[in-house]
């Protein structure tokens, strides 16, 4: 069940779901998942597009982005018994909705409720968040993308030095905190 504090976060009209509503997945076309949430949310579905900060670069300048944190889908609120749910995959927007054996595959409970709660007001959930020096990281975009290393040293809000093993030795880089995400439980 969704609670109310979920709800104050992500602004919702209800507090809760109803009995037999859930959260789905929705796969949308390349970059488009802004306009899939946009007109979802014109046919009165509720949806939800949890996104993080990415660093990119371009013509040599670096800017911070709100991107989705997972590109191609989003969530959506479906009761399969009232809504017209197959009018989703003729979106403008939408590629299809996850669907297996004919219906629509309903997210395991908590996830998405766990998302919303990991987010701030702007539904921007922060991967960076409580690392420490000698913490194991990710490196999520850019040439060392899905290299992982150590935290050596935070400099600053949105600075951190890591360190990498690359090619036999460890090699130090200053990289944006919001490049990075931490490494649980020993998983690569």
């Amino acid at each position: 069940m969704l609670s109310k504090s979920i709800s104050d976060r992500w602004g919702l009209v209800s507090q809760k779901l109803a009995p037999d509503e859930r959260w789905f997945l929705v796969y949308t076309l390349p970059k488009k998942e802004l306009h899939a949430q946009l007109y979802l949310g014109l046919q009165n579905f509720r949806t939800y597009l949890p996104r993080m900060r990415k660093t990119i670069r371009h013509a040599r300048k670096l800017s911070t982005v709100n991107a989705p944190l997972f590109p191609r889908y989003l969530f959506i609120v479906l009761d399969l018994t009232r809504d017209p749910w197959l009018s989703v995959s003729n979106t403008i927007g939408v590629s299809s909705l996850f669907i297996c054996d004919g219906r629509p595959l309903p997210v395991p409970e908590g996830i998405v409720e766990n998302l919303i709660l990991a987010a701030d007001g702007q539904n921007i959930i922060r991967l960076d968040d409580e690392l420490r020096p000698g913490q194991r990281i990710r490196v999520l975009n850019g040439p060392f993308a899905d290299l992982i290393g150590l935290v050596h040293r935070l400099d600053g809000p949105e600075r951190v030095r890591i360190l990498l093993d690359i090619m036999g030795g460890a090699v130090s880089f200053n990289v944006n905190r919001s490049t990075l995400a931490r490494v649980h439980n020993n998983l690569t």
